[in-house]
């Protein structure tokens, strides 16, 4: 190529890796050799980061973002992500939901046609259903969370607003096996992650899973999807907490292959429509109690709205954080990143009162799975995390002949010819067939050689069926990467009303239990865990504080931070001439963000405030 105007002449052979930092030494000889060169250097692609863009976004809403600002602590640790420089570019992502309203103004610049479909019409077109109430809202708000635009002067920011979004119009129509599957396996090469907060009814007594199809969609995704490394499917646990309803009766939900997202209010309290079960892997916000403004998203009619919530607004935010993972690290599979959520999510401050520690040291809770999922960890452990050795399955047929339930029964099995193949476990499924004279009166729970237990279902007071459960398949999480070598004990207990016991129906026998262990043969807990990485800090004070972060982070309020919060900028310290750490300082109280500390420094406002792009000022409303 002529560089225009200038003697420059810029040639590219196939001789050298793109990347390559090394000279070929044998153009190198040549060129040097020729009278006529004057200069040459090989080129060598540069990171480049834009100055005074700074991680924390422009857009007028970002101050409502408690989840991702730094309002509330924790908070899902987004911004620590972004300024390590993933934002979900080259990461395709489709939600499975109503539609997408695919002009709007904060969506428009990442829609990818070619990851939506309308497959309650037939067409290529995702765009929602008008009129009617406009109740078609919701796969809109689903996708702003993810992938909204960010510094565009709309709105908020998505949590992966680099990533390419597609829309999958489903749900405004008759529900079908077919619908389902084609839904999910569409353009399985081409798509990455799949983000889906629909099920059967949470009402608290339907038992519910895919159909032949869409289960057979589920395992060739995870088989062949993305190159083989397996679709990603993000799922929210669902919203029948407040009937009393369990997601190990949700077949979506405790599927091996989907990752199954509860969520948490931002104090930490668990909101009244959480559902509880150990298919839950991760957790994130989905709503607050202490302010009006719930999860900032995109609305119908080119509309922002702050009043996103429940268990479908927290699978999305999840998504969106994998979505961060993936472009950190493309060669994860579908397993990787279930370990890599296991890892990143932390207790906090989620409240349970049944938190308990498992086998390997993890504290583990059937509402929250592993806790809050925290993106910077996510992406940190993403970058360095090498493959898990292939998957294993080992099942034990652990009922030979049936058994009456009666009031309790316990049934205790030895998986000792499991332990060749599985060192460390991951997914745990218990199948089994009873028959029983309400069976929302069964609590089902399962122990691991370990020492966990694992409440598979609890009571449901709403599901008085008499059909007991019929090659029903449970899932729990919680045994991940205990070794599985011993006894594993079955307890079936009636903690229904007393009076539902007897009847003229016999309370019940368990015909079948099929106890399967899905797992590695590498031993997972000797790797090292994200969260005991090295601590960054060079140099601490007499009080803890640290006084020195190297000259790549910055320090604030005495800890060492990859970028400066909001109301914060960031600058040299200059203590000395030779002073390279950089500090956090404080903007003008006037200024959300800044670029300096004076009033007419400002880059973006608090809520309800003007941003002057003149003057560079924020303006009382």
């Amino acid at each position: 190529q002529v560089m225009e105007g200038e003697p420059f002449y810029h040639f590219s052979h196939r001789g050298t890796r793109q990347r390559a930092l090394s000279r070929h030494w044998g153009w190198h000889m040549r060129l040097s050799r020729d009278p006529q060169v004057l200069w040459f250097e090989q080129q060598t692609v540069k990171r480049r980061s834009k100055r005074g863009a700074g991680v924390v976004p422009t857009d007028p809403w970002f101050p409502k973002q408690w989840y991702m600002n730094n309002d509330v602590h924790p908070d899902l640790n987004i911004l620590t992500a972004w300024s390590r420089g993933y934002t979900g570019l080259g990461v395709v992502l489709t939600v499975l939901d109503d539609g997408l309203e695919k002009d709007h103004p904060d969506l428009a610049a990442n829609y990818d046609p070619l990851a939506s479909y309308d497959f309650n019409s037939n067409d290529p077109d995702p765009q929602p259903r008008y009129g009617d109430g406009d109740k078609n809202w919701h796969g809109t708000r689903c996708a702003g969370e993810v992938a909204a635009v960010a510094n565009n002067g709309i709105c908020g920011a998505g949590v992966a607003y680099n990533a390419k979004i597609g829309g999958v119009r489903m749900l405004d129509g008759s529900i079908m096996d077919i619908v389902e599957a084609q839904a999910l396996s569409l353009q399985p090469q081409y798509i990455h992650i799949y983000s889906a907060s629909w099920g059967p009814e949470d009402d608290g007594r339907t038992v519910d899973g895919p159909g032949v199809l869409a289960a057979a969609a589920f395992h060739r995704g995870v088989v062949q999807g993305r190159g083989g490394l397996g679709s990603i499917f993000i799922w929210a646990s669902g919203n029948g907490g407040t009937n009393y309803d369990n997601c190990n009766c949700d077949g979506y939900t405790n599927s091996i292959y989907t990752v199954s997202v509860g969520s948490v209010l931002g104090d930490g309290q668990r909101p009244r429509y959480g559902e509880s079960c150990p298919a839950i892997l991760t957790t994130t916000y989905s709503s607050r109690t202490s302010s009006k403004v719930q999860i900032v998203t995109t609305d119908l009619h080119h509309r922002c709205t702050d009043k996103h919530t429940g268990t479908s607004a927290s699978a999305p935010l999840a998504a969106g954080m994998v979505a961060l993972a993936l472009e950190a690290n493309p060669a994860l599979t579908w397993r990787d990143l279930q370990h890599l959520i296991v890892r990143a999510s932390k207790p906090a401050h989620l409240q349970a009162e049944d938190w308990a520690e498992n086998g390997v040291g993890r504290r583990v809770s059937h509402y929250y799975g592993y806790g809050l999922l925290d993106a910077g960890l996510l992406v940190r452990a993403a970058t360095t995390w090498t493959g898990t050795r292939p998957q294993e399955k080992c099942s034990v047929r652990a009922l030979q002949v049936p058994r009456d339930i009666g009031s309790g029964l316990t049934i205790s099995t030895d998986t000792s010819s499991c332990s060749q193949s599985i060192r460390s476990l991951e997914h745990v499924q218990a199948q089994l067939s009873l028959s029983y004279s309400r069976r929302g009166d069964l609590v089902v729970a399962l122990s691991s050689p370990m020492g966990t237990t694992s409440t598979l279902v609890t009571v449901r007071p709403y599901d008085t069926s008499q059909d007991g459960y019929k090659d029903w398949t449970f899932m729990s999480t919680h045994f991940w990467d205990e070794n599985p070598k011993g006894i594993w004990t079955l307890r079936l207990e009636n903690r229904g009303d007393d009076q539902n016991t007897g009847g003229p129906l016999p309370p019940g026998q368990l015909t079948s239990f099929i106890l399967h262990l899905h797992g590695t043969d590498e031993d997972m807990p000797a790797r090292r865990s994200a969260a005991t990485a090295a601590d960054e800090c060079l140099r601490r004070d007499e009080q803890g504080a640290c006084e020195d972060c190297g000259s790549s982070l910055y320090i604030h309020h005495g800890s060492c931070l990859s970028y400066c919060p909001p109301r914060y900028y960031g600058r040299a310290r200059g203590a000395t001439p030779r002073d390279t750490a950089r500090i956090c300082a404080s903007c003008h109280p006037s200024c959300y963000t800044c670029q300096g500390a004076s009033a007419n420094n400002c880059t973006s406002c608090p809520s309800g405030h003007t941003f002057q792009d003149a003057t560079h000022t924020c303006q009382h409303p």
